[in-house]
């Protein structure tokens, strides 16, 4: 489980022994975490970068009539903020969706591994990039799809994400999100997200249970969100890296 953080960061660079072994160090020490803790708050200091390495997170923020906007689901092999240190405080929240385990990196730790090890330092700017691209789509899914197209496209990146669609053809995988939590990441009601999904169940494309995902027809669900992955930018580095 710990090395889940260098098989995601070789998608984008070839690394060497003493990378490897680099980021092994950084994530020896882990720590169980339970649904609803918060890893860190809004206001609060940013002293250290949090990893996931399992269960899943969420970013989110409180607007002053006490509503919830969500602006990322966080899921293993994740860090939450690779350079938030950098910040005097924090602008949002991040709060387990699941139980799980974490690293907690010193803002030092991380500081040291990007300046002695360029080829971290370069897939880390990968993460960041990827980070982007996904809260850019997130706006234009809020901000131009319908409730159908918008739920579907939210589940294709999540499927994606969470590595199911590697398995080949359509399949389940755990995505602990309540009709509440799509709603308040998509600016839809819970009423309207439970009526969508019933549509998108109906057409037999995606049936969401108690923290799964069943998908029935993941080229369907592609279509129906109109869905490109390019924003996800999935590239492979030569094996052996």
């Amino acid at each position: 489980m710990t090395d889940i953080l260098t098989r995601k960061l070789r998608r984008w660079a070839k690394f060497d022994d003493q990378d490897r072994v680099a980021l092994e160090r950084l994530t020896m020490v882990t720590r169980p975490v339970v649904r609803g803790q918060h890893l860190i708050r809004e206001g609060d200091d940013p002293t250290h970068v949090f990893l996931i390495l399992d269960g899943w997170a969420q970013r989110y923020k409180i607007l002053p009539d006490g509503k919830r906007q969500i602006v990322a689901f966080l899921m293993p092999g994740d860090l939450c903020d690779t350079h938030v240190f950098i910040l005097e405080k924090m602008d949002h929240s991040i709060s387990m969706m699941s139980e799980g385990k974490v690293v907690s990196i010193p803002a030092n730790d991380m500081l040291a591994i990007i300046e002695d090890h360029p080829r971290i330092a370069q897939a880390l700017w990968w993460c960041t990039l990827v980070d982007e691209g996904i809260l850019r789509e997130w706006l234009v899914n809020i901000g131009a799809r319908e409730a159908y197209s918008r739920i579907a496209h939210l589940f294709c990146e999540l499927y994606i994400r969470a590595g199911a669609v590697a398995r080949e053809g359509n399949g389940d995988f755990f995505m602990p999100l309540t009709q509440t939590d799509v709603g308040e990441a998509l600016g839809l009601t819970s009423v309207h997200v439970n009526r969508t999904l019933k549509a998108l169940k109906r057409s037999g494309l995606v049936d969401a249970t108690r923290n799964r995902l069943l998908m029935l027809d993941f080229e369907g669900l592609k279509t129906a969100a109109r869905f490109d992955s390019a924003y996800l930018h999935a590239r492979l580095v030569p094996l052996g890296g």
